[in-house]
């Protein structure tokens, strides 16, 4: 092969390496992620079979005023670094970040967490990271 042509191809395979994950992930933004491949639910509980009831988040949600407030809570202890829930994520009807908490193993005995939100109305969904069993994701009407 002449270096011309080298040159070419290269150049070719370069930009189609960069045009075709552009429209993969383009396309992957519009639909949400099923549960069981980036995070387990009650009813998707994949590998973790049998651990939904100490790493679902419960999600407690109230009005007041203009303040949505939601509490969520992983009944889950928290054994050090060697076992615990990382952190909560809430996310509003679209899967969009909203807040987070993050507990500290040597400090927090009990994973919850309080957030004031906006007059928020809507599907709410709360994520729970464990260090060993990975995400759990629950939802509640607001």
């Amino acid at each position: 092969m002449e270096r011309r042509d080298f040159i070419k191809l290269s150049a070719a395979g370069a930009v189609a390496g960069l045009a075709i994950p552009a429209v993969v992930n383009a396309e992957a933004d519009k639909l949400p992620t099923p549960p069981g491949e980036v995070f387990y639910t009650k009813d998707s509980q994949g590998r973790w079979n049998g651990k939904a009831a100490t790493h679902l988040p419960v999600i407690e949600a109230s009005k007041d005023g203009g303040k949505t407030n939601v509490k969520v809570t992983t009944p889950h202890e928290l054994k050090g670094y060697e076992h615990y829930i990382v952190k909560h994520v809430l996310l509003d009807k679209d899967y969009k970040f909203l807040a987070e908490h993050f507990f500290d193993p040597t400090k927090d005995t009990v994973p919850v967490s309080t957030f004031s939100l906006d007059n928020y109305s809507g599907t709410l969904y709360a994520l729970s990271l464990c260090n060993k069993h990975d995400l759990w994701l629950s939802s509640a009407e607001v």
